[in-house]
């Protein structure tokens, strides 16, 4: 079946289009044009389709990839098909429409568990992009709101059994199924194994890492090639030391992760972070179950969280333990509060990330060859219509 999306004002990567039309066929974008002759080719006159979708001047997003999330609704990431279902429902209804599930630190047992469900998950759902280790690969000392009881080590032993074959998963290994891993670089082994992990088609992170300058652009030099939460759980910006994010910055190689809440970090020094790195900053939620229920009392893992006006803390702590952000608040604050046009704040939420994973042919733009993830919005940016797939979701599902 073929759909046109007509009279839309398309914002990605590759800039604004006033008049824009889309047709999709089936789950991909077959045709692209522009009723205003400011468009894409093949033509100006939108082609024939068996249904019409008109937008009315609407605005028109690639939908939204996050590479960073725990949960939602109730629901963490950690749980069983049905959390990671209802967790995923509300990201979804916020216009993200391809997840990496983010799992904290654990038992390596308790996360073979986890892959196991997101392998399985991603078989029947392909907007499930795979798993995200967040931990255990963590610095004791920068462990945020992870269990310091399940850091570990990141040498070969623990490799071989997080990316060995799962049970249950239809024969899937650990590296069909993770697509990112946080490592501190400090850790015995750890740039052996950011080695590893990089030859294994896994996206290596640096972060919860106690790293200066030059052990960071080492394990750069090693393959890592992202910074987990860029300004926390990480060293920050030394006038003498100028630490891991200052090595990310000054390396082309290297996309930096931005929690764009208000709270993690100030929208000002946001600013600073997408002039120094253009093209270069992915916003990412870190969200946790608490995301779209309000306040009260949660889990992150086994470790209590309050949730207090919006901020969710390890319980008695200052500790931030995640966010109960949703991207399309992320790129509302971009736009108001860290003085981002536009297509630049749109791109670091599509197609930023989408290159990240390697995903850039398929995800992250509005062209002929990608798939037909779309998101129209009101005129104040929020999400008014999400489709994934071709597919138009109603509330997330």
């Amino acid at each position: 079946m073929t759909v046109l999306f007509r009279d839309a004002h398309l914002v990605h990567a590759l800039g604004e289009v006033e008049g824009a039309w889309v047709l999709v066929d089936g789950d991909r974008i077959v045709a692209t044009g522009s009723t205003s002759g400011a468009g894409t080719t093949p033509a100006d006159v939108p082609p024939a389709a068996d249904d019409v979708v008109d937008l009315a001047g609407a605005r028109l997003t690639p939908g939204l990839v996050d590479l960073h999330a725990h949960g939602a609704g109730g629901a963490s990431y950690d749980g069983d098909a049905a959390a990671l279902r209802r967790a995923l429902a509300v990201h979804r209804a916020h216009g993200t429409t391809r997840s990496v599930l983010s799992l904290v630190a654990a038992p390596v047992e308790a996360l073979r568990r986890s892959l196991t469900t997101v392998a399985e998950l991603r078989d029947e759902d392909p907007l499930v992009l795979g798993a995200h280790l967040e931990g255990p690969f963590l610095a004791p000392e920068r462990k945020g709101a992870h269990a310091e009881g399940a850091l570990a080590h990141p040498v070969p032993d623990v490799l071989d059994a997080l990316l060995g074959v799962l049970p249950g998963a239809g024969g899937d290994s650990g590296a069909d199924v993770v697509r990112q891993v946080t490592i501190a670089p400090e850790l015995p082994g750890a740039l052996d194994a950011v080695e590893r992990l990089v030859a294994a088609g896994v996206v290596v992170a640096v972060g919860h890492t106690t790293a200066d300058h030059a052990l960071a652009r080492a394990a750069f030099d090693r393959g890592a090639s992202l910074v987990t939460h860029a300004l926390n759980a990480i060293g920050g910006i030394g006038h003498r030391e100028p630490g891991p994010v200052v090595a990310a910055l000054s390396d082309e190689r290297v996309t930096l992760e931005l929690i764009l809440d208000g709270v993690h970090v100030h929208p000002e020094v946001a600013r600073i972070l997408f002039a120094a790195a253009p093209g270069r900053i992915a916003l990412v939620t870190d969200a946790m179950s608490a995301t779209g229920t309000g306040d009260g009392e949660h889990l992150l893992g086994a470790l209590p969280v309050t949730v207090l006006d919006g901020v969710a803390r390890v319980t008695g702590t200052d500790t931030i333990a995640g966010s109960t952000l949703t991207q399309d608040a992320a790129l509302r604050l971009a736009l108001t509060g860290a003085g981002q046009d536009p297509v630049a704040a749109v791109a670091a939420l599509t197609l930023t990330p989408a290159r990240v994973l390697g995903d850039e042919g398929r995800l992250g733009l509005v062209a002929p060859g990608h798939v037909a993830d779309l998101v129209a919005w009101t005129d104040d940016w929020h999400v008014a219509r999400v489709w994934a797939d071709g597919r138009e979701l109603v509330d997330g599902r």
